[in-house]
């Protein structure tokens, strides 16, 4: 894939994502004006985070890790690929239907298992009818996924990336009308999340008729096909959805602590934004594409593409997270503070954003590593990585919770992110040169780092002179925007001048994705 064709899809996907979650933070501004941190928000939290644990085990995770690779292979060599999905698809909604049913009766020993410190008081029996009504969003976001990714396979990006975006219209809207009616706003959320589901489910299914993809559930059958999917699958299962492993083990620490799992739930959804647009656009745009190379023999090909994205990752990622680290305050009481939160609510987030800044190259590199080893269906490896990695949460998360309280999982997340980095790139290199970044990558990798610094130093210095904007009424949204747009400016005239990017490739790539 040359540069131009791997940014164009990167761009694809993440102008989708970029929009997705930009709206899934104004979601999050709603929640926080019109629910607060507290019992009802700890609650929904919580209930919410089991479909999504699930979700990134049968669908972004470990499915999606297995069934791409071979669902793309199938596709480049025409052999039989669609009976191949809808095999798949059977399988997969047999699975998930057996699953929905028994969480449903075992929820309050889910809630139990997840977070603890809810037990004995109004968040335990909120948490439990919240999550058995929003559980079977697993089913259809799953399957969702999975036309996902038979649309990735093909190179269809828009679509799979578009979905997401449903979600967060819908339950802006359902929490704008519920306000508006005087009905409680999470009642009516709780009820959306499914609703959204099916939504989601639909537009992809459509995309996918349309696009020649399709697939037809059936009869499920243990066939050789689903024998190998499913031992390729079940590693990957912790390896592909460790970080939400890892928050739940937050979680579990943060429930003894009032209000701890609403701030850390507010802080991850803004450092989600980058990881989101860069991180996750990379590795659905480099699965498939290291899978085809390996498929033709390509190794240089695939040397090369894996050398793009982690460099796109780098110089997308990296200025992200710095700003995160300078300037985490007022980005988040400009976003956050209103209606139920306070200024001290505002405060202890912005100390977790920091944090979870620290982490955020780690969360997106793990992006660009792990299609290494999935692409070649390889996903024992980075299951051993993620229970290396888990432990290294756990205790971290557990140890310090004595001493540093509700912030200790913030920093093990952190912590266990680079733990996941470093035996992924060292493990790397025993899969032969495709896994060897080139020499564009070493030579520009510096250059990024020091144009991020450079901007983190203008906009710390920036923050400090706006800062009576930055808390004045109406005024202070602008001030915000103003900020980010110099620091945007910054990072685009430095990274240009000292060689750590050329503007022109992205300008080439828009161009391209246009056409």
């Amino acid at each position: 894939m040359r540069p131009i064709r791997l940014l164009t899809g990167v761009l694809t996907v993440g102008v989708w994502t970029m929009l997705s979650r930009v709206l899934g933070l104004v979601r999050e501004i709603a929640i926080l004006a019109l629910i607060g941190p507290g019992p009802v928000m700890d609650a929904f939290v919580a209930a919410f985070r089991l479909p999504n644990m699930f979700r990134r085990f049968f669908a972004e995770g470990a499915f999606n890790a297995a069934f791409v690779p071979m669902f793309s292979k199938r596709l480049e060599a025409d052999e039989g690929p669609l009976d191949f999905g809808s095999e798949a698809l059977s399988g997969l909604g047999f699975v998930l239907l057996v699953l929905s049913a028994l969480a449903m009766i075992f929820m309050p020993a889910m809630v139990y298992a997840t977070a603890g410190g809810f037990a004995g008081d109004e968040r335990f029996e909120l948490t439990v009818a919240f999550g058995r009504v929003m559980f079977p969003y697993v089913l259809f976001i799953s399957l969702a996924a999975l036309f996902s990714g038979a649309l990735n396979a093909a190179g269809r990006f828009a679509a799979a990336a578009a979905a997401p975006v449903l979600l967060n219209v819908m339950f802006i809207a359902a929490m704008l009308g519920a306000d508006l009616v005087g009905v409680a706003v999470v009642r009516v959320l709780v009820w959306t999340v499914p609703v959204a589901g099916i939504a989601q489910l639909a537009l992809v299914w459509i995309a996918a008729e349309r696009a020649g993809l399709r697939l037809r559930p059936r009869r499920p059958r243990w066939s050789p096909e689903m024998r190998h999917l499913t031992r390729v699958a079940i590693p990957a299962a912790l390896a592909g959805g460790v970080m939400q492993i890892n928050l739940l083990v937050g979680q579990q620490v943060a429930s003894n602590f009032d209000k701890a799992v609403g701030w850390l739930y507010a802080a991850d959804r803004l450092y989600q934004l980058p990881l989101g647009v860069v991180g996750i656009a990379v590795g659905i745009v480099l699965l498939p594409e290291l899978s085809r190379r390996l498929k033709a023999g390509d190794d240089e090909g695939g040397r090369h593409a894996f050398s793009r994205a982690t460099e796109i990752s780098l110089a997308l990622t990296l200025p992200a997270a710095v700003a995160l680290i300078a300037i985490p305050l007022p980005l988040v009481s400009v976003l956050y503070e209103r209606g139920a939160t306070s200024a001290a609510d505002s405060q202890a987030i912005a100390a977790a954003v920091a944090i979870y800044g620290l982490g955020l190259p780690a969360f997106v590199l793990q992006k660009a590593l792990q299609p290494l080893f999935f692409a070649r269906e390889d996903t024992k490896t980075p299951f051993r990585y993620a229970l290396v990695s888990m432990v290294v949460n756990a205790v971290l998360a557990i140890g310090l919770a004595p001493w540093l309280g509700w912030m200790a999982p913030a920093i093990a997340t952190s912590a266990a992110a680079w733990a996941m980095v470093a035996l992924l790139a060292i493990g790397g290199r025993r899969l032969g040169p495709v896994a060897r970044l080139d020499a564009r990558f070493r030579a520009r990798a510096g250059r990024v780092v020091a144009a991020s610094l450079v901007m983190g130093g203008v906009l710390w210095g920036t923050a400090s002179a706006l800062k009576p904007l930055l808390g004045m009424g109406g005024v202070r949204y602008l001030a915000l925007m103003a900020l980010i747009a110099i620091g945007i400016i910054v990072y685009g005239i430095a990274g240009q001048a000292i060689g750590a990017f050329r503007l022109s490739e992205f300008r080439d790539a828009l161009r391209r994705k246009r056409r």
